[in-house]
C-alpha cells in the first residue's frame, strides 16, 4: 500500500508541482513527463524495494538467502539498501553517457530542436496538427496564420457546421 500512494502521487508531484518551481528542470525540454514517469517512479521503486522488501517473499523469489529491506532489520537490509542505489546510479550514469552520445549523433545530421521562430509559432504550423488538442474543440490549423514566405495562401477552414 505504501509503495502504492507513493508511486502515484510523487512522480505526480515532481511533475505538477517541483518541475514547475526548479530552475534545473525548467530547462529540460519534457513534454511527455519521462523524467517523472519513469526515472523518478523508477528510482523511487528502486529504493523503497530496499527499505521494504519482505523476506518472506524474497525468499519465495529469491535464490539470495537473508535477503530484506532495511526496515525488517540486520545488515542484509542495510546490504540490500546499498544494492539497490548501486543500481540506481549505475542506470542513471548509463542513461547520461548512451542518451548524450545518442543526441549528439542524431544532431550531427539533423537539428534535434527547432529554430526560435518556429518554436513561437508551434507545433500546429511545423507539422499541420495541434499537441493535445481535443476532437472536435474548434481549434483547427488555420494555413492563413502560417503561409511561408513566398507561397500561396490556401483557403482558410471554415470551422462553423452547415
Amino acid at each position: 500500500m505504501v509503495m502504492g500512494v507513493l508511486a502515484g502521487s510523487v512522480p505526480w508531484y515532481t511533475m505538477m508541482i517541483l518541475h514547475k518551481r526548479s530552475r534545473l528542470l525548467k530547462h529540460v525540454d519534457d513534454t511527455l513527463g519521462v523524467i517523472h514517469t519513469h526515472g523518478v517512479a523508477g528510482l523511487l521503486g528502486g529504493i523503497l524495494t530496499g527499505l521494504l522488501a519482505d523476506p518472506t517473499l524474497c525468499a519465495l523469489f529469491l535464490p539470495v538467502t537473508n535477503s530484506r529491506g532495511a526496515f525488517y532489520g540486520g545488515t542484509a537490509g542495510g546490504a540490500q539498501l546499498g544494492k539497490q542505489l548501486a543500481g540506481a546510479l549505475f542506470i542513471i550514469g548509463w542513461n547520461v553517457a548512451v542518451t548524450s552520445i545518442i543526441c549528439v549523433a542524431i544532431n550531427a545530421v539533423v537539428p534535434l530542436r527547432m529554430t526560435e521562430d518556429k518554436l513561437e509559432v508551434g507545433d500546429d504550423a511545423v507539422h499541420g496538427e495541434e499537441a493535445y488538442a481535443l476532437w472536435g474543440d474548434g481549434e483547427l490549423y488555420d494555413v492563413t496564420e502560417h503561409v511561408p514566405r513566398g507561397a500561396a495562401a490556401v483557403a482558410p477552414v471554415s470551422t462553423t457546421p452547415n
